[in-house]
């Protein structure tokens, strides 16, 4: 019986351990991402925080922020056009800050 505990307990830390390193290195990888720059979201124009916590997600090393988890999965069927349209925002940004 104390074989069985043992190995029970073994299974448990296992698939703990299984679960949470993924979790954790993808908190290091948003970590070194660049922040997202603009206080809406980039997909509904919707100003970030009016339906709860923004979810984010980062893209080749860019951190992108939704207001809602249909924006996420509208990102996901073309992130290349979002991050040309990120980068055009900060531009147009730049350009209204250096009047």
């Amino acid at each position: 019986m104390t074989r069985r505990k043992l190995f029970v307990a073994a299974l448990a830390v296992l698939l703990l351990a299984a679960f949470a390193l993924p979790a954790v290195l993808a908190e290091d990888k948003d970590k070194d991402a660049k922040p997202y720059p603009l206080d809406f979201c980039l997909v509904s124009g919707e100003k970030l925080g009016e339906h709860g916590d923004p979810i984010s997600v980062v893209y080749e090393g860019q951190q992108f922020k939704f207001c809602c988890k249909s924006c996420v999965k509208d990102f996901s069927k073309d992130p290349a056009k979002w991050q040309a349209k990120l980068k055009e925002e900060v531009d147009k940004q730049n350009k209204e800050k250096k009047g």
